[in-house]
């Protein structure tokens, strides 16, 4: 059996208030988040890291004093691994975690994958639109981290599956299940809207040629396509927007909170479905579930609701497995849900672009 070890890339979370401030310093401190010269990066990156502690902190009190993400991302790998492993194909898959701003960090992963004795690595970032500051910023941290640890093995990483059919079925299942019951709770005659939220980015990094918002908008068009069927959802009122502005510079847009107060002035109810995060943490949990829904009962938006996040759904998990094995059986270094390069040449921060070079 030749053993391949699997690893889940995701952001990250304080477990108790304690690790609030060092898990923000890290993230401000993370070059590809604050875009600034690295002789000002500690010191501005601990400033804001400071100056957001205390609200960062009373948000993860309302969740349990720490996020869930952890928890959920092994429950993920579990599942993965259970799938993976249930094919009889020569291979032993066993999934890992590695963090980008808080344990597990990928140094200690790296020490995990070799203890295990791996014979291939396989990175697998849990961010379905790649951006150079969530997934291109994992994958520096990984071989920086098996650099330093002397660890070298195959490795595959699987840069993006923003369309992926597989990724796209599931997530349209769990927003047409979603619609059916928000619709069953509202009074006859409501429309509904769809907001399919994801995190924004400062719109300079997008003009830098950063992928993700073309990414994001392909995920919506795929998962509406399957929505588009007869006798489910045809013509579906729906718009793509971004949530978690963090800093004064203009974002991409328009804004969640824009849209639900639009939502509002259309007499429609909302339907958002986080569309650029597959586990719950503080930014579904708190800004979705609780922040956003106080805008909207303010604002007189007829009905709020959520479309769950796909945690350990196993539709969703028959889609990561669908394509780890595409990926590994692909015999590329460099692989999106597709294969070959899936951004237009002018997103210039595609990873496939820059391995050309």
């Amino acid at each position: 059996m030749r053993r391949v070890a699997v690893v889940l890339f995701n952001l990250g979370g304080p477990d108790q208030p304690a690790a609030v401030r060092p898990f923000l310093e890290n993230l401000f401190m993370d070059p590809a988040i604050l875009r600034v010269p690295g002789f000002i990066r500690p010191w501005l990156g601990r400033f804001i890291a400071g100056r957001r502690t205390a609200a960062a902190q009373a948000n993860y009190a309302l969740i349990g004093g720490g996020s869930p993400l952890l928890a959920l991302t092994r429950a993920q790998g579990e599942a993965l691994q259970a799938s993976l492993n249930g094919a009889a194909d020569g291979t032993e898959y066993r999934c890992f975690v590695a963090m980008r701003y808080w344990h597990p960090f990928a140094a200690e992963t790296v020490r995990e994958v070799q203890a295990w004795g791996a014979e291939e690595v396989l990175l697998l970032p849990l961010y379905p639109q790649f951006s150079t500051t969530t997934t291109g910023s994992s994958f520096t941290d990984w071989h920086a981290a098996c650099a330093a640890a002397g660890a070298s093995w195959p490795t595959q990483a699987l840069c993006c599956w923003h369309s992926d059919p597989g990724f796209a079925a599931a997530t349209a299942a769990l927003v047409r299940a979603a619609h059916a019951e928000a619709l069953a709770r509202l009074p006859a005659g409501t429309r509904l809207r769809v907001l399919f939220s994801a995190h924004g980015l400062p719109e300079s990094i997008i003009k830098r040629g950063d992928p993700y918002q073309w990414q994001v908008e392909r995920t919506v068009a795929a998962v509406v396509a399957q929505l588009d069927l007869p006798m489910d959802l045809p013509g579906l009122d729906h718009v793509v927007c971004y949530q978690s502005r963090v800093t004064p510079q203009k974002w991409i847009g328009p804004s969640t909170e824009a849209e639900i107060e639009r939502a509002a002035h259309d007499k429609v109810a909302v339907l958002v479905c986080p569309i650029a995060f597959v586990s719950d943490h503080s930014e579904t949990l708190v800004e979705l579930d609780m922040e956003y829904r106080e805008v909207a009962h303010k604002a007189g938006v007829p009905g709020y609701f959520r479309v769950p996040a796909q945690n350990s759904d196993p539709g969703f998990i028959a889609a990561l497995a669908g394509l780890v094995r595409h990926a590994h059986g692909s015999g590329r270094a460099l692989c999106s849900h597709a294969g070959g390069r899936q951004c237009p040449k002018a997103q210039t921060g595609c990873p496939h672009g820059k391995a050309a070079a």
